[in-house]
């Protein structure tokens, strides 16, 4: 094996979105395999719910910091632009580490942590 075709194995998906529906698109918001599979129906809806109010909350929080931003700069107030920073980037961190929770509950289920 050739260090080509590890790399393709290593980045090819597991989860493939079925026939191009938005149902795939949401797949990682919407986590259906490792610890998430023996979850009932129910749960696994709440989370779904969860998970994205969350992120549209976080997507709002930027949102905000991006205004910030532009307020800041157009009356040279450095307080207000320092704090639409923190916000800013406080909220896609935080944004991009509850999408990923998925996976990361899958890795730490599959080492058997």
């Amino acid at each position: 094996m050739t260090l080509k075709d590890l790399f393709l194995a290593a980045t090819e998906p597991t989860v493939k979105p079925s026939g191009g529906t938005v149902d795939g698109l949401v797949t990682g918001l919407a986590p259906d395999w490792g610890p998430f599979a023996s979850v009932g129906g129910t749960a696994r809806t709440v989370i779904q719910a969860i998970m994205a109010a969350v992120i549209l909350i976080l997507l709002g929080r930027a949102l905000i910091g991006v205004i910030h931003l532009k307020v800041g700069n157009s009356q040279h107030d450095t307080v207000q632009v320092k704090q639409g920073q923190k916000e800013l980037a406080g909220s896609l961190v935080a944004a991009f580490i509850v999408a990923s929770v998925g996976t990361l509950f899958t890795i730490v289920y599959g080492m058997g942590i």
